[in-house]
C-alpha cells in the first residue's frame, strides 16, 4: 500500500533556502551582539528625519508654518475638542482662540504695539497665561515669560534686559508689582489681570476682554517671514551673573514642540503639566507639544505631589511631565493601595537619579521613561529613546552628521577648557567626563541673548578643533560610555541645580554682600544624598570687628532671592582662598562639603521648619544624611 508522502510528495525548497534562511538568523544574532540598539536608533533617526523633511517642504514651498498656526488651524478642525482642563473646567481649542483674539482686539485697541514689539508676562499657571501669549503672538508680538520665584533687584533686571513695551501681571502676583513698580522702568505700561486697580496708573484687563469682540485680528500681524525670527524670550540663569533672557525662535519651538511626538504620544494622549510654564519644558514641549499633536492638556496651578496620582486618574493622564525632583517628590509620599491604577503611560523629562528612576517604575508601574537633555537657549539636544536607566540619550555616527557635538578636556581648577601646545581643545576618550560643546552652524543656529551682545559671546568657544570653527557651550559636563549612551555629569562655572531650577552663585553672593557686617561671600553647590542637583553653601568672611548676626542673614536671602537659590549652609571662614587667577576658589570647599566632623569652622543650616538659621551640628548633620530633616 502507498503511503500518504508517496500519493502527496511534500515540495522539496530549492538548495539555497536553508542557505538564507541560515544567513538571515547569523545576521539577526550579529546584529543583537554588535549592534543591540540598531532597530531602535533606526526608528529615532527615521521620525527625526521625517520631522525635518516636513520642515524643508514648507521652506521649499515657501511656507512658514509656527506653530500658533497650527493651533489656528486644530480650532478651525476641532473646536470642540478638550485643549486645557483646569481645576475641573475645559476649555475647548475653540475657547482658548476665541480668548486670546480677544486679549489681542484689547491691546490692538489700548496700546500702539508694533509687530516685534516685547510684552513681559509676569503670570502663574492658568489658561490666561496661555491666552495672553497666544493673543500677543496674534499681534506679532515677542512674549517674555518672567519667573515669579524671582524677586527685587533681580526681576527688574529681567524686565529692563528685554525692553517690553508692556508688563501683564497676573492677578495673585500683585503683591510681587507692589515690590518693583515704584523702580520700573516710567516708559512701560502695566496692564493687571483684574477688572479694578489699586496702583494709579496700571491698567485693567479682565474688564476689557469682556468687552472685546472675538473676531481674528488682521492675519498680516502674526504672519511670519522666518522661522529664525525671535519670537519669545525664556529668562535662564546661564552659567553667571543675574537670569538672562535667551532668545528663542520660530524654529526652536517647533523643535520643542516635536519632542512629545518623538516619544510615541499621540493626539489621544492627555498630557499633565504641573511645571511652571514660564519654564521651556512646560510651554515649548508642554503646550507646544499638545499642538504637535491636537491632543489634551492638563494644567496644574502648582504641583502636589499628595494630588499627583488621583489628578492622573481623575482626568485619564496618559502623559506626564517631570523634573528630576518631582519624581523623588513623589516616590517620598507614604505608599497607598492602588498605586498602579493609572493610564500614564510615557513620563517625559529630565534629571532623575539612577535610583528614583528604578524606584519609580517599580512603586507605579510599567511608564516608560522618555529622559532628555537640552538647555533652553541651546542648540544641541538628546532623547533616551531606548529607556536606559540614567542616559539622557545616546549617539551615533548619523545624528552627529545632522547635529555635531563634542566632549572635549576640561580644566577644574582654572575653570575653562583645556587647550594644547597649538591652542587646539582636545577630545575625551569614551568613559571620562568632557564639556559638551555642540557646532554653530546654519542648520544649528544659536540665537543668543536678549539685551546684551557681551553675554551672548561668552556662551560660544572659537577657535576649538580649527581655524574658523564656532561652537556653543553649553556649561555642562557629560560622559560618553563605550555604547554611545550619553549621561549628564555636571555643571561648571559659577552655577549649580537645585530643585529644578539653576541658581547663579554670583546672583547669590551679591545679595548676601548687601549686608553691612559681610566682606566677601564665596558661593557653590555641595552634593546631599538622595537628592537630586546640589544644595547652596555659601562661604563667608566677616569685616573686621563685625558679628555674623542670623536672623539678618535669614531676612535678607528669603527677601531677595527665590527659594531654591537660598544657600542652605554657611560656612564662616577667616580668610577667602583665591586661584591663581584670583578668582575665588571653590573646588576644595566643593569637596569638603558641609560635614561638622571634618570641618573647623562654624557651620550653619537654613531650618526652613524655624525660619532659621541654625547651628549645624553632628547630630543635625546626621540628621540631613538619612533624609529625616527636609530641604
Amino acid at each position: 500500500m502507498r503511503g500518504w508522502d508517496d500519493l502527496y510528495p511534500l515540495p522539496v525548497p530549492p538548495s539555497w533556502v536553508p542557505g538564507a534562511a541560515v544567513g538571515i538568523l547569523s545576521l539577526h544574532f550579529i546584529q543583537k551582539l554588535l549592534f543591540p540598539y540598531f532597530w531602535a536608533d533606526l526608528r529615532y533617526l527615521l521620525k527625526v528625519f521625517t520631522y525635518g523633511l516636513r520642515m524643508e517642504m514648507y521652506r521649499l514651498q515657501g511656507r512658514v508654518v509656527t506653530v500658533l498656526d497650527k493651533f489656528v488651524k486644530l480650532a478651525e478642525k476641532q473646536p470642540h475638542k478638550p485643549f486645557l482642563i483646569y481645576e475641573g473646567t475645559v476649555h475647548s481649542y475653540r475657547d482658548v482662540d476665541r480668548r486670546s483674539n480677544r486679549i489681542a482686539q484689547v491691546f490692538l485697541q489700548h496700546e500702539a504695539l508694533q509687530k516685534g514689539d516685547t510684552v513681559a508676562l509676569l503670570m502663574g499657571n492658568e489658561p490666561d497665561f496661555i491666552h495672553v501669549w497666544f493673543g500677543l503672538a496674534k499681534l506679532g508680538c515677542v512674549v517674555a515669560f518672567l519667573n515669579f520665584n524671582v524677586r527685587f533687584r533681580s526681576l527688574l533686571h529681567c524686565v529692563s534686559s528685554c525692553e517690553p513695551k508692556i508688563l501683564v501681571v497676573g492677578a495673585d502676583l500683585l503683591g510681587t508689582l507692589e515690590e518693583i513698580l515704584p523702580k520700573l522702568q516710567k516708559d512701560v505700561n502695566v496692564w493687571i489681570m483684574a477688572k479694578d486697580s489699586r496702583f494709579p496708573g496700571v491698567h485693567t484687563l479682565l474688564d476689557k476682554i469682556e468687552a472685546a469682540s472675538e473676531d481674528p485680528v488682521p492675519v498680516h500681524r502674526c504672519s511670519a517671514n522666518n522661522l529664525k525670527s525671535a519670537v519669545l524670550y525664556i529668562f535662564t540663569s546661564g552659567t553667571t551673573g543675574l537670569p538672562k533672557a535667551a532668545v528663542i525662535s520660530h524654529l526652536q519651538i517647533l523643535k520643542g514642540a516635536a519632542g512629545l511626538w518623538a516619544f510615541g504620544a499621540t493626539s489621544e494622549d492627555v498630557i499633565y503639566i504641573t511645571l511652571p510654564l514660564y519654564h521651556s519644558a512646560a510651554s515649548l514641549l508642554g503646550i507646544g507639544g499638545c499642538i504637535e499633536l491636537g491632543a489634551t492638556c492638563v494644567l496644574k496651578k502648582k504641583f502636589s505631589a499628595s494630588q499627583f496620582w488621583s489628578d492622573c486618574r481623575r482626568y485619564n493622564v496618559t502623559v506626564i511631565q517631570y523634573i528630576g525632583e518631582l519624581c523623588r517628590y513623589l516616590c517620598n509620599q507614604p505608599v497607598k493601595e492602588g498605586e498602579k491604577n493609572h493610564k500614564v503611560r510615557l513620563a517625559v523629562g529630565n534629571g532623575v537619579r539612577n535610583d528614583v528612576w528604578r524606584e519609580f517604575l517599580d512603586r507605579f508601574g510599567a511608564v516608560k521613561i522618555c529622559e532628555f537633555y537640552g538647555a533652553t537657549e541651546g542648540n544641541i539636544c538628546f532623547m533616551n529613546h531606548t529607556g536606559k536607566i540614567g542616559s539622557v540619550g545616546r549617539s551615533n555616527f548619523f545624528y552627529k552628521l545632522f547635529f555635531p557635538f563634542d566632549l572635549i578636556k576640561y580644566d577644574f581648577q582654572k575653570d575653562e577648557p583645556i587647550r594644547n601646545k597649538h591652542g587646539w581643545c582636545e577630545k575625551v576618550k569614551k568613559g571620562e567626563a568632557g564639556l559638551l560643546i555642540s557646532k554653530v552652524n546654519a542648520k544649528n543656529p544659536f540665537f543668543g541673548y536678549a539685551g546684551s551682545k557681551r553675554h551672548t559671546e561668552k556662551k560660544l568657544l572659537c577657535e576649538v578643533f580649527k581655524k574658523g570653527d564656532l561652537y556653543f557651550n553649553t556649561g555642562d559636563l557629560m560622559v560618553q560610555d563605550h555604547d554611545n549612551f550619553l549621561y549628564f555629569w555636571d555643571r561648571i562655572g559659577d552655577t549649580f541645580r537645585w530643585k529644578g531650577e539653576n541658581v547663579a552663585t554670583t546672583e547669590v553672593s551679591d545679595v548676601i554682600v548687601m549686608l553691612d557686617f559681610i566682606q566677601e561671600a564665596n558661593v557653590y553647590g555641595v552634593s546631599v544624598p538622595d537628592h537630586e542637583g546640589k544644595a547652596g553653601m555659601a562661604s563667608l568672611i566677616l569685616k573686621h570687628n563685625a558679628s555674623l548676626d542670623l536672623e539678618q542673614m535669614y531676612k535678607q536671602v528669603v527677601t531677595y532671592l527665590p527659594r531654591y537659590a537660598c544657600p542652605l549652609f554657611l560656612r564662616v571662614q577667616e580668610k577667602m582662598e583665591m586661584t591663581g587667577t584670583f578668582k575665588q576658589q571653590k573646588f576644595r570647599l566643593v569637596e569638603e562639603g558641609f560635614n561638622p566632623s571634618t570641618i573647623t569652622d562654624p557651620l550653619y543650616f537654613l531650618d526652613n521648619s524655624k525660619k532659621a538659621y541654625v547651628l549645624l551640628t553632628k547630630e543635625l548633620h546626621e540628621m540631613i544624611l538619612s533624609g529625616k530633616m527636609k530641604l
